[in-house]
């Protein structure tokens, strides 16, 4: 599984202007059930998502679709976390 922190960057200021594409890419990443949560870095640091069941490669990819990195309004980073023991309601993140 993946964590993918986008913390604000230097054209922060232009979150508004790409605002309506990053909701929508969050959306497909929901639907398409790659996306498991996604939230705010408070206070006001930026955006994290968790996601599962693609590769890393794909997971990237996707990442740097996302209007606010292709415009620097955040800067990107992935963890790749290997779950070792959990809840068993998370029991569905080892595979």
């Amino acid at each position: 599984m993946y964590v993918a922190l986008l913390r604000f960057s230097a054209n922060k200021a232009a979150a508004a202007e790409h605002m309506t594409g990053h909701q929508n890419w969050i959306r497909q990443g929901v639907e398409d059930g790659v996306f498991l949560l996604v939230g705010s870095i408070e206070p006001g640091q930026g955006g994290a998502v968790l996601a599962t069941g693609i590769a890393r490669e794909e997971f990237q990819a996707r990442v740097a679709e996302d209007p606010f990195v292709v415009h620097d309004v955040v800067a990107a980073e992935v963890i790749e976390v290997a779950p070792n023991l959990m809840d068993p309601r998370l029991a569905f993140l080892k595979n």
